[in-house]
């Protein structure tokens, strides 16, 4: 077990919930007793101040590797926050220094920390790769204006985000913008329909990891997603390693017909996201990306911690078994 994880099993068979807890990296919903993502005013630095602080991991010196890559790293310097590994550094351009290596003075951790340096990132956070510049310099604004914020307080690594973005000069914003509008997305999830899923834990930001030896447990109405290989994302951050998304059997065929109608309900994804969710011009792509990131987006719309005119309309009639199937679609189309 990760020494920053937290072990959470997951219960027996959903019933309907009041929240997608599972998306923000819980199992079991927000009660009057949890411990809340730490407040960050302006004046705090983002990090540790702005984030769960993890108990350090003690250096054990040895050098791991990746398929194809030409340098090794400790669990630690793949985890440095101020210059994690780049395992490939031919997957992506030169990285500007906002990038690569943040901000230490200001406690800006580096973007390819969370990220990865191919913009990938992983199911706890955002992907970025192949965001429309534009689209992203908006939601760091968002982010600094307060209107673009979790709708689960648990979830500290948005509230960092959101102070990095306050601290982040214009030239830097856009340097990052730019880096990750140079990329394209590449396919990241595997999405599997299916009646049962691993048994998981969760890592401090949400990340699930399957539980070995344990035996599958009911899904019920919800999605669990979990990395293709959990000791390469989880203990050296393999960017080129992706995920898989168990969702309830039949929810990708039904939220394509809602993608592609609306039904009555809402409107087709397709008219601004594309035929093929690849995005158009400034409105991002949203194939093949992560269940839980963009359950995450649907529900803090929803419950308007999330500011968006054009969405906010059009998420008001979804209920939350609509929304596993808009993104169990959208996540298993190729981008």
């Amino acid at each position: 077990m990760s020494a920053l994880a937290a072990v959470c099993l997951l219960p027996g068979a959903d019933t309907k919930r009041t929240a997608p807890d599972w998306a923000y990296g819980y199992l079991k919903p927000l009660s009057p007793g949890d411990t809340v993502g730490p407040p960050c005013p302006p004046a705090a630095k983002p990090y540790p101040d702005c984030a769960y602080v993890p108990a350090p991991v003690p250096e054990d010196g040895v050098k791991r590797e990746l398929p194809g890559a030409a340098a090794r790293y400790t669990r630690n310097e793949a985890y440095f926050d101020y210059g994690p590994a780049d395992w490939y550094p031919g997957d992506h351009p030169p990285m500007p220094e906002i990038v690569a290596k943040g901000k230490p003075a200001a406690g800006v951790r580096a973007c390819a920390l969370c990220h990865f340096p191919n913009g990938q990132g992983k199911m706890e956070n955002g992907s970025v790769a192949g965001l429309p510049a534009a689209y992203f310099l908006q939601q760091l604004t968002a982010f600094t204006t307060g209107a673009r914020r979790s709708a689960d307080p648990r979830k500290a690594n948005t509230n960092e985000m959101a102070q990095i973005a306050r601290l982040l000069t214009d030239e830097e914003a856009k340097a990052a913008a730019n880096y990750f509008a140079s990329m394209k997305w590449r396919p990241w999830v595997r999405v599997v329909e299916t009646e049962t899923a691993p048994a998981v834990r969760s890592t401090t930001n949400g990340l699930f990891l399957p539980i070995a030896g344990a035996a599958p447990i009911p899904l019920g109405q919800r999605i669990i997603e979990v990395p293709e290989n959990p000791e390469r994302t989880d203990v050296m951050r393999d960017p080129r390693s992706g995920f898989i998304a168990y969702v309830p059997a039949g929810s990708i065929a039904r939220g394509e017909a809602l993608a592609k109608t609306g039904g009555d309900k809402t409107k087709a994804c397709i008219t601004c996201h594309g035929q093929d969710l690849l995005g158009r011009g400034n409105v991002p792509g949203i194939a093949g990306r992560t269940t839980s990131y963009l359950m995450r987006q649907l529900w803090d719309i929803h419950q308007g911690t999330r500011k968006s005119q054009i969405m906010a309309p059009l998420v008001e009639k979804l209920e939350i078994e609509d929304m596993i199937d808009l993104v169990a679609y959208a996540a298993s189309r190729m981008p």
